[in-house]
């Protein structure tokens, strides 16, 4: 499958959280927390958006620009928790690692408890590579996400400049 580099990205969100902690006195150590809730939330948003877990219903997943910012949301929390930790793989294989999202969903969840708990380099890299694994199986491409990834970099830094 796809390679994926990151590089530019650690970048653009190191840059944007230095923006945050600034306008709220704040740090990577006293944030990282509620860092890690904020990223679950935003898995879980996303979740949500696809519906993949929604056995009773027979609606479809939310439109693919609303997925896409849902998932761009996750991929700031999860760039955000790198930079911090000053994580050392900038660069991913996407892989088919589950057989449906609801069991993918399910293994990000259980690698960012983890991470949680440990807060090394590599409980990060396995949280992230299985939050990045969730993009073949929503059938979205890397591409795709970059772009709603930066369109949503924008719309937070319009937000530190309003006083969201």
């Amino acid at each position: 499958m796809a390679k994926i580099e990151l590089e530019e990205l650690f970048k653009a969100q190191a840059e944007l959280d230095a923006t945050i902690a600034k306008n709220h006195n704040i740090s990577y150590a006293t944030t990282r927390h509620r860092r890690i809730m904020a990223c679950l939330v935003e898995i879980g948003e996303l979740a949500n958006a696809t519906r993949c877990f929604k056995y009773w219903s027979n609606k479809g997943p939310d439109a693919d620009d609303v997925v896409l910012a849902e998932f761009a949301d996750g991929l700031h929390f999860f760039l955000s928790l790198g930079v911090d930790i000053k994580t050392s793989k900038r660069s991913y294989n996407l892989t088919k690692h589950m057989d449906n999202a609801t069991d993918q969903f399910l293994e990000v969840y259980h690698r960012l408890d983890q991470y949680r708990k440990k807060q090394d380099d590599k409980t990060f890299i396995k949280a992230f590579q299985s939050f990045l694994n969730l993009l073949p199986l929503l059938g979205y491409r890397w591409k795709q996400l970059r772009e709603a990834y930066y369109k949503k970099l924008g719309v937070n830094y319009n937000r530190q400049e309003t006083n969201y």
